[in-house]
């Protein structure tokens, strides 16, 4: 007994470090970024992995020029950001969750088609549609973060329907035909007795397309006018010089602007994802 004891506590052991290690290793661009983000541009290249110095230490300089470096405010680029990212996300959430009721309840052909489609479009590679749909985006005026959120919903469906149809599916009917003989309609089924039960996996599908569509650029890249309008990936992008020069303190600067938010954002989150993946799975 006490052998066994001894090397399960072996194992875990093992297994502590190991995990560690990998957790080192995930961590590590993100310290290296942020130890960059306060050296001067000529250090980041020839001192890339060392601690900032006396002579290469700037301060808050990069993150000063950063946001105001060239004609295009750095400020606006991350209203354009957060605002693309919570109206595509809510989008997502509220229409992909009713599409979720429906093919669980229903059970038609076409639902199951639908479902189908959705799962389907998981396994598609951005890069073979990409060209048509910035001619498609061009044609229906969809180049404008206030109309791209359409976009993103329909690149977003496919993850989010196949993880709320599995919750659904384990919700108890007989709410819902207690609503209907009060006489709830669909809708109000759905917002006041459905809704509210969706919670766990609303909120990681949630923060799965709230960190996708901030971080996302090929996107906004293609689809935006980007003399009018650019999300911080593309405006960090643009941060050069005369003749494509990059000042790189500067850019290191911005993307620790743009990844910080993530981060405190996904570890304050990160329990409710776990929770909703695990809900999703079990109840279907």
């Amino acid at each position: 007994m006490k052998s066994t004891l001894s090397g399960e506590k072996r194992t875990k052991r093992a297994l502590t470090i190991v995990f560690a290690v990998i957790a080192v290793v995930y961590v590590l661009p993100i310290v290296i970024v942020l130890m960059n983000s306060f050296k001067a541009n000529s250090y980041v290249n020839t001192e890339t992995f060392a601690l900032p110095n006396a002579a290469s230490f700037v301060g808050v300089d990069n993150y000063v020029k950063g946001m105001t470096f060239g004609n295009y405010p750095f400020w606006k680029s991350a209203l354009f950001s957060l605002f693309i990212t919570l109206t595509s996300s809510a989008l997502i959430l509220i229409c992909t969750s009713m599409a979720a009721w429906y093919i669980s309840r229903v059970g038609s052909l076409f639902s199951k088609i639908v479902y189908y489609l959705c799962v389907f479009s998981m396994v598609v590679p951005f890069q073979m549609v990409m060209f048509t749909l910035s001619k498609t985006a061009d044609v229906l005026k969809l180049n404008t973060p206030w109309t791209i959120p359409v976009i993103y919903l329909g690149f977003g469906a496919g993850l989010a329907v196949f993880m709320f149809t599995g919750f659904v599916k384990g919700l108890p009917l007989e709410i819902e035909e207690a609503a209907a003989i009060d006489g709830c309609g669909p809708i109000r089924t759905y917002f006041s007795v459905v809704f509210p039960m969706l919670r766990p996996t609303m909120i990681s599908v949630g923060v799965l397309e709230i960190m996708w569509v901030w971080n996302d650029y090929l996107l906004p890249y293609l689809v935006l006018d980007r003399t009018k309008y650019m999300t911080i990936p593309i405006h960090i992008q643009y941060l050069k010089g005369s003749y494509g020069t990059v000042d790189l303190g500067a850019t290191m600067a911005l993307i620790m602007l743009s990844i910080v938010p993530v981060i405190v954002f996904y570890l304050t989150c990160q329990k409710y994802i776990i929770k909703g993946v695990a809900a999703g799975a079990v109840k279907g």
